[in-house]
């Protein structure tokens, strides 16, 4: 616990690597088109339970992961963002379905601790391009929800994404009150 604690408070965050292909702007919406980075990706699974209940749950599994709570007991540092992939039901509103994941730290991708909490999977991902917008606050689901659909108001129907997942991304640690990055991507198809 100690060292998840100092691995969210004293690490530097190393970002998930990805370049800029094009911003657009939309019904006062700004936007994005992303080429990101595949890797290595901590992920955890959580069902059967409310979106931001079953997100909070997966990020403290990870946060330990990363903090120690690993074969080689070394704690990692932190990565941005946490990514949260959503499962959208027929009306807009997301499935009691997440799957919470972390990219691995750059010194780490070759060959990642094993986690000892068994419901954390090590996946290989390929690189991929995604629309991305973005906002701030403490984003709850119903903020995730509320600019998925801005965003895909924005993107109309010329631009082909999944339709079937997105993800809600969080940039920074509980303790940040203020300048909070928050983002939505839909990967393109």
């Amino acid at each position: 616990m100690l060292g998840m604690i100092k691995n969210s408070l004293l690490s530097t965050v190393e970002a998930w690597p990805y370049r800029v292909l094009s911003k657009g702007e939309k019904e006062q919406l700004s936007y994005e088109e992303r080429a990101c980075e595949g890797g290595r990706f901590a992920a955890v699974e959580v069902s059967g339970k409310p979106f931001d209940e079953a997100s909070k749950e997966g990020v403290l599994k990870l946060l330990k992961y990363v903090g120690g709570t690993n074969d080689k007991g070394v704690g990692m540092g932190m990565t941005a963002p946490v990514s949260i992939t959503a499962f959208p039901a027929e009306d807009g509103s997301l499935q009691q379905k997440v799957k919470v994941s972390l990219r691995i730290p750059s010194q780490f991708q070759a060959n990642p601790p094993c986690p000892s909490d068994e419901s954390i999977n090590i996946e290989e991902r390929q690189g991929m391009t995604i629309y991305s917008t973005q906002f701030g606050g403490y984003a709850k689901e119903v903020d995730y929800v509320n600019y998925a659909a801005k965003l895909k108001s924005a993107l109309g129907s010329e631009a082909a994404y999944r339709k079937d997942f997105y993800f809600c991304n969080g940039y920074d640690p509980p303790m940040k009150p203020y300048g909070r990055r928050n983002e939505v991507w839909f990967v393109k198809e």
